[in-house]
């Protein structure tokens, strides 16, 4: 096996941006989980539609950029303001509050061309990794969602978001720490292909001042890379966030920013990608702290201790360890750089994984990035180095090409494999 230090393939991945190697994607944060991740300039936005009545005197469906949910065009009885000015006042709103009490919809679709399997994959078609269906155009996330911000600022208030989502990433999304035909996981939800259902995320929130609480099923806090494709420089994903990082859980989450700097998160969850249900127990606590350091940095430290359920079972034990280090460091106004640090211990099973992102913006319609990591699980060492580019012709449309080069996995040796796909927001 070829043996490489981590300044060498830092180094490696940084000629790789230079000389121009081609990757992917744009981001916000529309998954809801409390992920730390810099956008280049200009980020996607989707069009989210408002259902606002305006002093229940009409109805009116407006582009979210339209004055908190005000109706274009004509003034509307009980509002008074045309698109455009500040705001729907009082007596708006789908619940008769103010226009941020309105409920939200949104999604997006994502589809993408590989030609390979991603090296964490044990096989073609086999659903157990993502882009696992090489040499065919697939429709990765078809998703949409309904959310009620919980805006404490002015006393409490309560919110709650759902999603639901079809496509090859179903699989990747759905508990698959419950018993099989539960939740989402298997039965009815999965199709032939690769091609399933998920319902990755129903919750319900409240929030008064500078404390909020989450009860339900919602995203972890875990790690850099997310399941939802618009909130992922990147088309494909790190060995690291696949095989170390739980993507989903099930229970009560608190965040309380105890300042400007300084946000704590707090909670227990039923282990690892459960949902209303669970097949090998779990019960853990989920929490941690993220904290500017300086100006033009952040750290955070996100750890789950306990029994990780179906995670724990595996490695024949009933409880674990794991923790994400991450730095993300503003260089400049248009550079950005992410060093993320994942360790896992549950029983005989000892995950470790160092990945670094540098994430450029040349201007608003194009970024490019590099992806450097080393993932280690009992001994046996993996390296990949992906370039890519985000492309943005219009505000709601990324397209992510991608080149990512894979070595040292014992079953394949080296790889190299081009991605490319397309995610168009609403």
């Amino acid at each position: 096996m070829i043996k490489r230090s981590w300044t060498s393939l830092f180094a490696g991945a940084i000629f790789g941006m230079v000389a121009g190697v081609a990757s992917a994607g744009d981001v916000y944060n529309a998954g809801g989980s409390q992920k730390y991740q810099q956008l280049f300039a200009g980020k996607t936005a989707p069009l989210n539609i408002r259902l606002v009545s305006c002093g229940n005197e009409s109805t009116c469906c407006a582009p979210a950029g339209c004055s908190d949910g005000a109706c274009c065009g004509d003034e509307i009885a009980g509002c008074g303001l045309d698109c455009g000015e500040s705001g729907c006042g009082e007596g708006c709103g789908l619940f008769g509050g103010g226009g941020e009490s309105a409920i939200t919809f949104g999604g997006w679709v994502q589809v993408g061309y590989h030609s390979g399997v991603t090296p964490a994959a044990a096989a073609r078609n086999d659903a157990l990794s993502f882009n696992n269906h090489p040499h065919r155009l697939n429709l990765h996330q078809g998703w949409l969602y309904a959310e009620k911000v919980a805006d404490g600022s002015e006393g409490l208030d309560w919110g709650f978001r759902v999603d639901v989502m079809y496509g090859v990433d179903a699989g990747d999304t759905q508990a698959f720490g419950n018993r099989p035909g539960r939740w989402d996981n298997g039965g009815s939800f999965t199709r032939g292909g690769g091609y399933g259902w998920a319902i990755p995320q129903a919750y319900g929130e409240i929030a008064a001042g500078d404390l909020s609480i989450k009860a339900g099923h919602f995203y972890t806090l875990i790690g850099y890379e997310v399941v939802t494709a618009p909130d992922n420089f990147f088309y494909s994903h790190a060995l690291t966030m696949f095989n170390s990082e739980p993507f989903t859980h099930t229970g009560v989450l608190a965040t309380y920013a105890a300042s400007d700097d300084v946000t704590l998160y707090g909670g227990w969850t039923a282990g690892w990608d459960t949902g209303f249900d669970q097949v090998n127990g779990g019960s853990n606590f989920l929490g941690g702290i993220s904290t500017a350091v300086g100006d033009n940095a952040t750290f955070t430290y996100i750890t789950t201790i306990g029994d990780f359920g179906a995670r724990s079972a595996a490695a024949g034990s009933s409880s674990g360890y794991s923790h994400s280090l991450l730095f993300d460091v503003a260089l400049d106004d248009t550079l950005n750089l992410v060093v993320q640090s994942d360790l896992v211990r549950t029983g005989n099973d000892d995950d470790v994984g160092i990945n670094t992102y540098l994430i450029k913006s040349l201007n608003d319609k194009l970024g490019i990035g590099v992806r450097s990591e080393w993932w280690k699980n009992e001994g046996v060492s993996q390296y990949a180095v992906t370039g890519g580019v985000n492309i943005k012709p219009m505000d709601n449309l990324v397209i992510r090409p991608e080149i990512r080069h894979d070595w040292d996995d014992p079953t394949r040796g080296s790889e190299t494999t081009f991605g490319i796909d397309a995610i168009v927001t609403f």
